[in-house]
């Protein structure tokens, strides 16, 4: 008898997270507008799509990690965040990628083609009105 418990899947469905002001991914995921939640079959086919509401105030104090591992979300793709974000969606299993800008169908497209890589660049600070702009 053949053992494939070590073979590796040719696929894995996953689940995207995208935060998302009108069609664009926002430049700083804590003030998002809403989630674009994109789940992504095994062959990388986008499966469908939904919008979950922001909560309020700064991502890394609010439970919007646990609400996205909750929904089986796998990846952030993201314009920027602060390190506290990046930790605490890190800790609930969830992979950051950074730098994203752009229309979120056409950023989730380039993800799932390899041309997407996190920037590793996070904010600094989180003065009120701040606009994260790190080229």
């Amino acid at each position: 008898m053949i053992d494939f418990s070590n073979v590796e899947p040719a696929g894995k469905a996953k689940t995207i997270a995208v935060p998302t002001r009108g069609d664009q991914v926002d430049s700083h995921f804590g003030h998002c507008e809403f989630y674009t939640i994109v789940y992504i079959s095994a062959k990388n086919e986008v499966l469908r799509k939904e919008i979950l509401e922001s909560p309020v105030g700064c991502g890394c104090k609010s439970n919007i990690a646990a609400t996205l591992k909750e929904k089986n979300v796998s990846v952030m793709l993201a314009g920027n965040m602060g390190q506290g974000a990046v930790d605490k969606l890190s800790a609930a299993g969830i992979q950051v990628i950074r730098g994203c800008r752009g229309n979120v169908g056409t950023v989730v497209n380039d993800y799932l083609s390899g041309e997407i890589k996190d920037n590793g660049l996070t904010c600094s600070h989180h003065d009120h009105g701040h606009e994260c702009s790190h080229e």
